[in-house]
């Protein structure tokens, strides 16, 4: 059973997505899940990859989950990093204490619930508007759609017309600020070519059954063995006939 409790722990560990233990973003409705490959957008064909982090700040930490579904944004610089939405209104915010704050005006806010930007906009959210600040949690870590880092189409880009071909479909910037130094998170869009039809999930469940294979057959042929060292009563009978058998002589 020893065994079988490490490889029960190994498995957990490789199906762990990478940001799980960041707090949720309650106008996000596809979070962060054991199987990164089954959220809504994440697809092994694209993937986001940042170039460059201006203002470059100690403390700052960005990247891309799950291809490219969506950002993550930790912030221990000691200021304020603000985050702008694509009519380049303040759209979410985190505060030097950890404070998560999201602009209600923002129309970026209500765009960004699904990864392909179908929510609805109400009247309210006029980028214009000052902001009003809502405090949704105290981690200093945000997740969010971007539909500037990824493809928002279930169809394949224009971009794509070899589909064996790693292409670039665009490059992207998005404008965020920390204290009064006004930058931009940037990156590009890549489409990448299929390599197998099976799916990194799928993949983890097969050395999962592999490795627990591997962990019987060990058990078994341990408890065949028997005590290291140690002799049978079977192999003293059969000690004790060879010996009495008589011999033949020549």
């Amino acid at each position: 059973m020893r065994y079988l409790t490490l490889a029960a722990l190994l498995g957990v560990m490789l199906v762990a997505p990478a940001g799980a233990g960041a707090a949720t973003n309650p106008y996000l409705t596809e979070q962060a899940s054991a199987t990164p490959g089954a959220d809504q957008g994440s697809n092994a064909n694209y993937s986001s990859t940042i170039v460059r982090v201006t203002p470059a700040v100690p403390g700052l930490q960005i990247q891309v989950l799950a291809f490219a579904d969506r950002l993550q944004l930790v912030n221990h610089t000691g200021r304020t990093v603000t985050i702008y939405g694509y009519q380049g209104e303040p759209y979410a915010r985190l505060l030097s204490d950890g404070a998560v704050q999201l602009n209600q005006h923002s129309p970026a806010l209500y765009l960004n619930i699904s990864f392909y930007g179908g929510g609805t906009v109400p009247a309210s959210a006029n980028p214009n508007s000052p902001p009003e600040w809502t405090t949704v949690y105290k981690t200093g870590t945000f997740q969010w759609h971007d539909h500037r880092i990824h493809w928002a189409s279930p169809s394949v880009p224009p971009q794509v017309t070899n589909k064996s071909k790693r292409t670039l479909v665009f490059n992207w910037t998005v404008p965020i600020a920390v204290g009064d130094q006004r930058g931009a998170i940037a990156g590009q869009l890549y489409w990448n070519p299929s390599t197998s039809k099976a799916s990194p999930v799928a993949y983890i469940v097969l050395a999962l059954i592999a490795l627990l294979g591997l962990v019987l057959v060990f058990v078994v042929r341990r408890r065949r063995a028997g005590p290291p060292g140690g002799v049978d009563a079977g192999d003293h009978e059969s000690e004790a006939a060879r010996r009495a058998a008589p011999r033949e002589a020549w």
